[in-house]
């Protein structure tokens, strides 16, 4: 089977001269450590990659209508052939609240990683949708909790409910693995 690194760049531009691999799925399945792999191993093939967490933007209260941020700051720019930038969510004090600002190249491949980065309204713009359902519910909540600390199992719960309904409506598993025409 095709892994990402070569799907993608078997794939054509379509956010300008970008091409764009979104890596969709739920909580815990992998997303992150696959998307910092393929960045590596394209990076390994001297292609330029960016990589961007949409963990960089969401909030346990605001799990996906942050996007006009990235569309806006990223997104429009990069398809122009500029720079872009976007201000990363920063929690160091244990709420969330506008951090840093991130300023993104112009890549050959951009890397969008995460819960509804394949979003319905991205699909166009995709050069590749990459589906990663991950084990079972059970296992991706320990991963989770693993990663982001006990404390927020409760959030990491309802986290679980949100996406579970948000797959449901948006479907991005069932665009998953097709060229987007």
């Amino acid at each position: 089977m095709t892994g990402p690194a070569e799907a993608v760049l078997a794939a054509p531009p379509r956010l300008g001269a970008v091409r764009v691999l979104a890596i969709d799925g739920p909580s815990g399945s992998g997303k992150s450590t696959l998307a910092a792999a393929v960045r590596a191993e394209l990076r390994e093939r001297g292609v330029g990659a960016a990589l961007i967490g949409t963990d960089e933007f969401a909030t346990w209260t605001d799990p996906v209508s942050w996007w006009p941020r990235l569309a806006e700051g990223v997104l429009a720019r990069l398809a122009a052939g500029e720079p872009g930038r976007y201000r990363r969510m920063d929690w160091t004090t244990g709420s969330p609240r506008l951090g840093d600002w991130v300023r993104v190249p112009v890549p050959e491949v951009l890397i969008l990683e995460g819960v509804s980065a394949g979003r319905a309204s991205m699909r166009p713009s995709l050069s590749v949708l990459w589906w990663l359902p991950g084990p079972d519910p059970a296992t991706r909540l320990e991963r989770a909790v693993a990663r982001e600390g006990e404390a927020a199992r409760g959030y990491l719960q309802d986290w679980q409910a949100f996406e579970k309904g948000w797959f449901v409506v948006d479907a991005p598993e069932q665009a998953a693995f097709r060229w987007m025409d």
